[in-house]
Parts: C-alpha cells; sequence; structure tokens
C-alpha cells in the first residue's frame, strides 16, 4: 500500500504516518515545514518505508511510483498559524488542492481531504449536520482559512464529478492531544502550558463560547476510516461533547493542581460561538465514534506538555 500524505510533519499528519508505518504501508510525506515540525518525523526517517520530500503543494507535485492514496492535509491550521502566513494557507487549500487531485488522478488513487469545522462559520443551528452550508464571513480576519478549505471542498466536489476521481471529505473539529505545537495559540495547549506555568490562563470573552474536543486517536481512526470506505462523502469526525471554554479552562486548572487565575480579555473577531458535530453519518456508515473521554485526553496531553516544555 502506498500513500502520499501533504503535511505530515504536523500535528494530525505524524499521527496518521505512526499508524500507516506500524501497518507497514510505504509512506511518502510533502511538508514545506511552515508549521509542521522535522522533529515530529525523526522517528520514520530510517524507516525503508518512509520517505519524506520537503516541497510546497503548491509547487508541482512529481512522483515516480504508484499510489493508493492520497491525503491532502497541508495547511496552516492555527489561527496564529494562518494569521501569519494567510497567502500560502490561501495558496496550500486551492492550488494545493488542485496540484494533489491532479496526482491522484493521475495514478488513479483514492483522495482524502481533510477539511474543518471553520467551513460552517460562525453556526446558526447547533449541532451542526454535514447538509449545513454555514455562515461564514468571506473576507473577515478568518477567511483565509476558512475559504480555502471551502475552495478546496468545492475542487475535491468537482473532481468526483467530472474526472469520477474516487474521493472523501472529512471536515474535522478541535483535536487535541501529544504532538500538538505548544505556542500555536491552540485553547488547549494554551491552556495547558500558561496552568504548568502558573501564568494567568486567559479567555477571550466570558467563556461562554463552546467547543468539541476530540482526541487524536479518535480523530486519526475516523480519518482512516473514512479513508478506506467505499463512500465517497462528507464526514464530520469530531466529538460531539460540547463544553464552554471556561468549563475547559476549570477542567485544565484542577487536572494540572494549578493556581493559576482565569483572565478574560476581548473576544477575537468572527470566533464562531459554537461548535458542535453532528456525527450520525460517521456513526451510521463508517461505525466510528470517538471513545476517549475528555479527562483522560487532557491527562495525557497535560503529561506531554510537562515533558515538551521541561
Amino acid at each position: 500500500m502506498n500513500i502520499l500524505i501533504t503535511g505530515g510533519a504536523g500535528f494530525i499528519g505524524s499521527h496518521l504516518i505512526d499508524k500507516f508505518i506500524s501497518k507497514k504501508y510505504n509512506v511518502i510525506v510533502i511538508d514545506n515545514l511552515l508549521t509542521g515540525t522535522k522533529k515530529n518525523l525523526d522517528p520514520f526517517l530510517k524507516n525503508e518505508n518512509f520517505t519524506f520530500l520537503n516541497l510546497d503543494v503548491q509547487n508541482h507535485i512529481e512522483i515516480s511510483q504508484d499510489l493508493d492514496y492520497v491525503l491532502h492535509l497541508a495547511s496552516a491550521a492555527s489561527p496564529k498559524a494562518y494569521t501569519q502566513h494567510p497567502i500560502n494557507t490561501l495558496k496550500a487549500g486551492s492550488i494545493g488542492t488542485i496540484n494533489t487531485l491532479g496526482l491522484a488522478k493521475a495514478k488513479n488513487a483514492k483522495y482524502l481531504l481533510t477539511s474543518t469545522s471553520e467551513v460552517y462559520g460562525d453556526p446558526q443551528i447547533s449541532p451542526q449536520p454535514e447538509t449545513y452550508w454555514g455562515n461564514v464571513n468571506p473576507n473577515g480576519v478568518r477567511s483565509m482559512y476558512d475559504e480555502a478549505k471551502r475552495f478546496a471542498e468545492a475542487a475535491v466536489a468537482s473532481y468526483n464529478r467530472i474526472y469520477n476521481l474516487d474521493t472523501r471529505i472529512v471536515r474535522l473539529f478541535n483535536t487535541y492531544g501529544p504532538k500538538m505545537k505548544i505556542n500555536d495559540g491552540r485553547v488547549v495547549t494554551n491552556f495547558i502550558s500558561q496552568a504548568i506555568s502558573g501564568e494567568d490562563i486567559t479567555i477571550y470573552g466570558n467563556g461562554d463560547q463552546t467547543r468539541s474536543f476530540c482526541y487524536v486517536e479518535d480523530t486519526v481512526s475516523g480519518i482512516i476510516k473514512a479513508m478506506e470506505s467505499d463512500s465517497s462523502e462528507v464526514f464530520n469526525i469530531g466529538n460531539p461533547n460540547e463544553i464552554t471554554i471556561l468549563h475547559l479552562a476549570e477542567k485544565v486548572i484542577s487536572l494540572t493542581n494549578s493556581k493559576s487565575q482565569i483572565k478574560f480579555v476581548e473576544l477575537p473577531e468572527d470566533d464562531p460561538m459554537q461548535r458542535n458535530p453532528d456525527i450520525t453519518k460517521a456513526n451510521q456508515k463508517l461505525n466510528w465514534y470517538p471513545e476517549v473521554l475528555l479527562e483522560d485526553g487532557l491527562i495525557k496531553t497535560i503529561e506531554w506538555v510537562k515533558k515538551s516544555i521541561h
């Protein structure tokens, strides 16, 4: 089995490599290391089934091997990263998607796009099913990420319709766990690192906005089930256990025995008030459901962060 992963040096990509290498698959990773890290790839570099290509997906991709699957994960994915690299984020979602779709077409490979719950924008219905079209500001401060992913979905759907390419799209909701970048501004690692160091825990707004947090092992199993399925569809992959950001902060303080205080700061523009996936479809068609409880996942993530910052 030959699998190409773009963005494989990233958080979720590196966990996917782990799974594929353990199954003795051949894995080719394309990553320009803009937000991914070589450290995530170090365990695989001496493995004969692993190849790393330091390339940008917005450039022409030449692969000599046959490919069974192309998984397109490449993109800045945290607000801090896509705000710092807006043009590259747009290009990864647009040119990068077209390039990788063309590669899959040429190799007659199955194609999977990791999209995002951000395609729903600031949703007016909850939970969000795959049939919801979203409420997105097309030129707001987050639009480079939201619209790049919406374009990417349109491109995948078009290649499926026009060329009969075997495609599927997974919309990932908030995912957390070991190998996350600690300093990229995501809420779980933010709270944990602040709690461990005894700093104030900063909450945007009053903390009543909700998120649904899925442990990385569950997210990865959902991606693989979608990849291996015969269903050329869109699937929400996330944990439907919806909690407020304030509750998350209190849980992290409790689990770390921290003396940190909670500090409320101004809410960023276009920050969605709700995130909660309707995963009925993934449950019924992929037989997928997240299994790791939030507290268990947080404990594992806290241990990993402690090792990483000391």
